[in-house]
Formats: C-alpha cells, sequence, structure tokens
C-alpha cells in the first residue's frame, strides 16, 4: 500500500513566498491519492518559541485549509524528521504502508530528513521534487545561486535510495 505524506503545509512557510506552483502540484497530488483511497497523512511541525513563524498557539503554525480537509492522518512533529518522536512509523506500519510519497515543505529540512529516515525504516520513498519548497535559497547558506531543491533531488537520487521525480514524471509513472 502507499500513502501521501504532505509535509508543513502552514501558514508561517507557505506566506513567506510566492508557492502557487507547489502548492497546485501538492493538490494535484493528494487529488490523486483521494481517488486511489490512499492514505493522506499531514504533518504539522509545532515550536514553542513564540519568535517563530509556526509557534504553537499562533495563526502561522495552522495548515492550509485544503490540507486540514485532505488529511487522513494529521501528525504533529518538533524536528525536522516526521519521525522522530511523532507515532509516524506506527500510524504507517497500521495502514500496511510500503511506498511513502512525500511533497511539502522545507525541502532541505523536513522533507529530506523524512525522505531519509523513511529510507532507514524500510519504506521505499519518492519524493516529488517540484512538490516541495523552501523559504531558504542560496544566500541562506552563504552559496550565491544554489538552487536547494534541484541540489536536494540530486543528493537524493544519486544515494539509489530514493526515487526523487519531478511532477511530469510523477503524472507519467503513478497516475491513473
Amino acid at each position: 500500500m502507499k500513502a501521501l505524506l504532505v509535509i508543513d503545509v502552514q501558514n508561517g512557510i507557505v506566506n513567506h513566498n510566492d508557492f502557487r506552483e507547489e502548492l497546485d502540484r501538492i493538490e494535484t497530488i493528494i487529488t490523486d491519492f483521494k481517488r486511489d483511497s490512499s492514505q493522506i497523512i499531514c504533518m504539522r511541525h509545532l515550536v514553542d518559541d513564540d519568535r517563530s513563524p509556526l509557534y504553537k498557539e499562533s495563526e502561522g503554525s495552522e495548515l492550509l485549509p485544503f490540507i486540514q480537509e485532505a488529511a487522513d492522518h494529521i501528525v504533529i512533529k518538533k524536528t525536522p524528521s516526521s519521525f522522530f518522536k511523532t507515532g509516524l512509523e506506527e500510524l504507517l506500519i497500521q495502514f500496511q504502508v510500503k511506498h511513502l510519497f512525500i511533497v511539502g515543505f522545507n525541502t532541505e529540512f523536513c522533507c529530506m530528513f523524512t525522505a531519509i529516515a523513511a529510507y532507514d525504516r524500510g519504506f521505499d520513498v519518492t519524493f516529488v521534487e517540484d512538490a516541495t519548497g523552501t523559504v531558504n535559497d542560496g544566500n541562506t547558506y552563504e552559496m550565491s545561486g544554489l538552487d536547494i531543491r534541484d541540489f536536494v533531488g540530486t543528493v537524493l537520487h544519486w544515494s539509489d535510495a530514493i526515487e526523487v521525480l519531478d511532477f511530469e514524471e510523477y503524472v507519467e509513472k503513478y497516475r491513473n
């Protein structure tokens, strides 16, 4: 069985940049998984620091409405890994998930950490590269011109452990 993991599609992130293309792709993939009656699990990152846009009691920490509506399960996390002290693994085992598809935010943190953690736990992982986004850019890392999403996708692809697709490849391979 397969499941879709939608990571941190929260106001405090998506209001930071123009993520319309990423959100459209995520919404399309959610529709595909709903049509197949596959599990859709949404992660919500909460932070205790009230200066953070993801502060646990702020509007910034809320999932976007279409994500809340689509979610079969919402799992709270406090670290970049969706697996660390969350119960996600047990949920996936309960639903006999073998193949996990990953979309969401932030590419180089929560999405990448989660993809690696899923692989380490024995799941087949598909990372839909251009259905992820980040609030950061090359300047954040003092690497002007760095395409973070492409860099992370390339590293994961080269690992030969995680399937990395762009949205068009996802459509060709998995869409019914």
